[in-house]
């Protein structure tokens, strides 16, 4: 058996989404697209005497990856240790990549023998029922440029893609409350995100959603001033930009951020989803 299987999990920038609120939280989800990026999470799954959850070098609590060692049987006797690109809470999908990470690495260090579809589905439940995301971990587990077209877990969702791989760049200023953003007023997101599926599946190209999810985060009320700030001088210097749900982070196709005069970080969509690196 391997002593330290490490999976990694793309980021995910979600461009657009609208809530779909269910009792099972397998079903339960949003539909929506967005981007999954090679800048990810990487989870290592130790057996250890004091269990417990470290990201970046620090402890900290994260229920959903709590919820997935549970699910697994292994909560007593499982330390995960967590490296990151990317910042927490500021709409890339580090908390499901940690749950999704969380769930493919134990699967193999303790041998539970779940399948892959098993395996999402233990993350997703996780992620909605801690109010941390809804769409992040079966994009993650998809990679590329997932659209979702039907919320849920692989028994009930339904994803297709955009047929493209680019250079991405984002710049983050804060992070935002998603689980406070979900606790309020959902009609206005639902609106517009439906909208902006129905016109991105019409027309099913990266321009296309940047410039809905764009569309999205002013219709909605969304943008923060900084956020709305950088869109605009990216538009100004012939680039495509927009708002990560949910976090103050702005994403641009291309140099868009670097040619508005932004110190951005640079990574590409990811064409592969989340799997195992080492130990599986």
């Amino acid at each position: 058996m391997p002593d330290e299987p490490t999976a990694f999990v793309p980021g995910h920038v979600t461009g657009f989404f609208s809530p779909a609120p269910a009792d099972d939280p397998a079903r339960a989800g949003s539909r929506g697209a967005g981007l999954t990026l090679t800048d990810g999470v990487a989870v290592t799954v130790h057996e250890a005497d004091e269990p417990g959850v470290v990201l970046d070098g620090d402890a900290l609590p994260m229920p959903p990856v709590e919820t997935v060692l549970s699910g697994l049987g292994v909560a007593d006797r499982a330390r995960v240790v967590a490296e990151s690109d990317l910042p927490l809470g500021t709409g890339f999908g580090v908390s499901g990549a940690m749950a999704l990470g969380t769930a493919l690495a134990a699967n193999v260090r303790f041998g539970c023998e779940r399948s892959a579809n098993d395996l999402v589905t233990l993350a997703h439940r996780a992620e909605v029922e801690a109010g941390t995301g809804l769409g992040d971990v079966v994009a993650q587990a998809r990679g590329g440029v997932p659209i979702r077209l039907e919320p849920g877990a692989p028994a009930y969702g339904r994803l297709d893609g955009v047929p493209a791989t680019r250079r991405v760049e984002y710049v983050t200023f804060g992070d935002l409350s998603t689980a406070e953003v979900l606790a309020g007023d959902t009609d206005p997101l639902v609106r517009a995100g439906e909208a902006a599926l129905d016109r991105l599946v019409d027309r099913p190209t990266l321009p296309t959603l940047v410039a809905e999810s764009r569309r999205f985060a002013r219709d909605a009320g969304l943008l923060t001033d900084r956020v709305r700030e950088a869109v605009d001088a990216v538009a100004a210097a012939g680039g495509a930009a927009s708002m990560a749900m949910l976090g103050e982070t702005v994403f641009a196709l291309e140099t868009g951020l670097t040619d508005a005069g932004y110190d951005a970080s640079v990574c590409r969509t990811c064409d592969a989803g989340a799997h195992l690196v080492d130990g599986g």
